[in-house]
């Protein structure tokens, strides 16, 4: 494993320092408000079939990088979806429904938003629209489809989808459930945001607050990111750093974060991870972002086969981890870091350092994970 960890595959393609670091709770809390927080986990944590999904320690990993503790936040077991996304969409959709009383609900996605928008329309018995790209996988649209969704398949990347189910939307009058925010819609993602939420209150529950040092975030439009950050003001009187990482061709976050206002980033190239693979943060995320994310980091595509081939091999810890293409990220930015011993003593990470890591997704696409997997074995037995 060790020359694995130690080649060129784990790498940061592009690093930057927040300097207009300011963090304050309250000013936090206004921009996803305390209230919707505590609806969302006192909803979801009422649905019949929720419990707390893993969190796991990556004991061999931590020992390789000689940090004290890391912990993966294990999504690949939420409710039935295998995401952390399921947390979201399906419970802004419960509380459209109630608002509006719509009985249709649409969304752009590459994926897993979609499924479990998809979700909560089934549950509450209500028509579902998903517009996907064409780079999101039958496979995905077909998990979508099972959950009752129509699927729009359209010529181009996300945002090609996301103007086109905005577009459709407002023709039909169907109530769109988005986690990307823009002028006058800010709700909608702000109750996405609040369920996400919930997976930060299960990991201070778990650990008892323990003091967690560092905490690397994927972020697309930055919702996860800037919600698990809510969360940490919401719950814990522990602040740690926050590190963002996106692909290296949609950092829009980090783009946004050196100059210091939203920054668009036209994606030439879409990346494997493709849920993160996102032009424009949304305006909702950055108001919580803009003074609370410590660093952005991006990576490259090359490392994510390996390390879902290492989790699975039992290489990072003693257990085997089914993780996604967007599960991974933020292990091979810590390992990545640590290579860079200037770099890793900017952001302190060491020996004492507690590590939380979040696996966003586990087993969401078979046949993108099998690709990836064999890819993987086969570049770690090359190494």
């Amino acid at each position: 494993m060790n020359s694995v960890l130690e080649s060129n595959i784990f790498s940061i393609s592009n690093f930057v320092r927040n300097n207009s670091y300011n963090f304050k709770k309250d000013r936090i809390l206004e921009t996803l408000p305390d209230e919707y927080i505590e609806e969302a986990v006192k909803t979801i944590c009422s649905w019949e079939t929720y419990k707390p999904t893993p969190l796991v320690e990556l004991d061999k990993l931590s020992k390789h990088l000689n940090i004290d503790k890391i912990y993966y936040k294990d999504e690949g077991f939420r409710f039935h979806l295998k995401s952390f996304k399921a947390l979201g969409g399906a419970f802004a959709v419960d509380k459209i429904v109630k608002e509006t009383k719509t009985n249709t609900v649409a969304t752009a996605t590459a994926g897993n938003h979609g499924r479990s928008v998809a979700w909560g329309a089934q549950r509450l018995g209500i028509n579902c629209k998903i517009f996907i790209s064409e780079f999101v996988s039958e496979e995905r649209a077909s998990a979508m489809r099972s959950l009752g969704a129509e699927v729009i398949r359209v010529k181009g990347n996300y945002d090609a989808s996301l103007k086109e189910c905005l577009k459709k939307s407002q023709e039909n009058n169907w109530e769109i459930v988005q986690d990307v925010s823009w002028e006058n819609y800010m709700d909608v993602p702000k109750y996405i945001m609040a369920g996400y939420s919930v997976m930060i209150k299960e990991i201070i529950d778990e650990l008892n607050d323990q003091k967690i040092t560092h905490v690397f975030l994927q972020a697309g439009v930055g919702g996860m990111a800037a919600a698990v950050i809510a969360g940490y003001a919401k719950f814990s009187k522990n602040i740690p750093s926050f590190i963002i990482v996106e692909p290296k061709d949609a950092e829009c976050v980090l783009e946004s974060i050196k100059s210091s206002k939203p920054t668009s980033i036209d994606i030439m190239k879409e990346s494997i991870m493709g849920g993160m693979s996102c032009g424009d943060v949304s305006t909702v995320a950055w108001e919580i972002l803009k003074n609370s994310a410590n660093y952005c980091l991006s990576i490259s595509d090359k490392g994510i086969s390996s390390t879902v081939a290492l989790l699975a091999n039992k290489d990072l810890s003693k257990n085997k981890i089914i993780a996604g293409e967007c599960g991974v990220p933020g292990i091979i930015s810590l390992i990545s870091l640590m290579k860079d011993q200037e770099k890793a003593k900017e952001v302190g990470i060491n020996e004492n350092s507690k590590v939380l890591l979040i696996g966003c997704e586990g087993l969401t696409d078979q046949k993108m994970y099998d690709q990836l997997l064999s890819s993987g074995l086969e570049k770690i037995k090359n190494v």
